[in-house]
């Protein structure tokens, strides 16, 4: 992990680099401090130590391993990993991606995040953005192997989805540990299937969608698989099959899981699709005002599904806008919930250009990415402000989607930084020792 300021070195197996930290007191105000008195500090309790440490930020702990051997050891203590589990606070960070733009519209697919010759034997990297002090960090996922791209984010964890037609393969790693686990591969060949993955303390579950090959040449959203396994010793391995309601175009790539429900975006006509992991069971939701929607999102805010879009009509009663509505819990209704100012939508709009948006929701946060630019706004429910987000330093100076430059566009996912996810360890009755995959 990389900050946008200053890096340093750590000395870890997987790459995670910080900024440097400047202290404001003076080195002789720190020596005549009573409170900084290292006679003190030394005879703290080990486990006190621990669990302030637990309560760090991630690049602050691993600037903290540096200091020595203990604290270099305590990524792979289970004692120290309880702990952190238990005090360590959840962090609604974001995780996006460099993606070029695909064959297939509005996909996740095709990634373009490597670095080096273009050969597709170059380092994936990933670009953490914390919404709290508006800082990102560099994460450089070493063990993927080419040919497969991020499709969602849950738990600390980052599922990967193979890019050939076929059978797919799935990949779960952890950036901050710098593990990988291999899930066993659908029963169905997909082309660019919609996934969606929800994980907790003992429990994961992951649906694919659409997509079915029905010969070499064609696709066809015909059925969905589903993978869970969780800590009460219940598996189903893809077992579960549904069919997806008729006439669907799922075209987002991607799901929200909220309350034991994915949702996903259906076009042509435009309509939300709600898939239910109890029942196994598809239905369509009614969006508000959906002849007038432009550049449509579902995101996930504190349990809440949000759909975000620009309303725009063509006898406008009211100015145009970007409203954003909540999913009552009824699961019939939906309500607006906020509407961007209209001075800083009329600067929106200029930037945006017609070009449409993506949108990303975490925890009190949500991102509006401007597709082919490098600017986005950054929402916050409970401050109720919107700030223009700092562009990420990583891409900075490239062309993204302009004329004579690449049509790499940045594709973001919910993120919350984790040091350990207990569930993974219920994979690995699942899966045989990892073997390289070739695209």
């Amino acid at each position: 992990m990389e900050a946008s300021g200053n890096p340093m070195s750590i000395p870890f197996a997987f790459p995670f680099c910080t900024a440097s930290i400047t202290i404001g007191a003076t080195n002789s105000m720190q020596t005549s401090s009573p409170w900084m008195d290292t006679r003190i500090w030394r005879r703290l309790p080990e486990r006190l130590v621990d669990r302030v440490i637990a309560f760090l930020p991630p690049a602050a702990f691993f600037r903290s391993r540096s200091v020595c051997k203990r604290w270099y050891a305590l990524l792979f203590s289970h004692n120290f990993l309880e702990l952190y589990l238990q005090v360590s606070p959840c962090r609604h960070w974001f995780l996006f991606f460099k993606h070029k733009s695909p064959l297939k519209n509005n996909s996740i697919y095709r990634n373009g995040s490597v670095n080096g010759n273009g050969n597709g034997t170059s380092t994936e990297e990933g670009y953490a953005f914390d919404p709290d002090t508006l800082n990102w960090y560099r994460l450089v996922f070493l063990l993927v192997p080419p040919g497969f791209s991020p499709a969602s984010s849950s738990g600390g964890l980052v599922c990967w989805v193979s890019e050939e037609a076929g059978a797919k393969s799935l990949l779960l790693s952890n950036p901050l540990f710098g593990s990988l686990i291999p899930l066993p591969s659908t029963l169905r060949p997909r082309l660019f299937p919609s996934v969606g993955l929800t994980v907790t303390n003992s429990s994961i579950d992951i649906v694919v969608a659409g997509d079915d090959l029905i010969s070499p040449y064609a696709v066809k959203n015909l059925s969905t698989e589903s993978f869970h396994i969780d800590g009460g010793g219940f598996y189903s391995i893809w077992g579960t099959t549904s069919s997806l309601p008729r006439l669907c175009s799922l075209e987002s790539g991607r799901m929200v899981h909220v309350e034991g429900r994915f949702y996903c975006m259906t076009y042509s006509p435009f309509s939300v699709l709600s898939y239910d992991l109890s029942t196994n069971y598809w239905c369509k939701v009614q969006a508000p005002m959906r002849r007038f929607l432009r550049s449509p999102s579902l995101v996930e805010s504190e349990g809440k599904l949000i759909l975000i879009a620009a309303v725009e009509k063509s006898k406008l009663n009211v100015p145009r806008s970007l409203r954003l509505w909540a999913f009552q819990a009824c699961r019939t209704a939906w309500v607006e919930m906020e509407r961007m100012p209209q001075q800083l939508y009329l600067q929106f709009a200029e930037v945006e250009g017609g070009r449409g948006f993506n949108c990303v929701g975490h925890g009190e946060f949500v991102v509006i990415l401007i597709r082919g630019s490098e600017k986005a706004l950054l929402f916050d429910f409970y401050r109720k402000r919107w700030v223009w987000m700092p562009p990420c330093p990583y891409v900075r100076g490239e062309k993204i989607g302009g004329q004579g430059g690449s049509d790499d566009e940045l594709h973001g996912f919910a993120y919350e930084p984790r040091l350990a996810t207990p569930v993974t360890g219920l994979l690995e009755q699942l899966t045989l020792p990892f073997q390289s995959f070739n695209g």
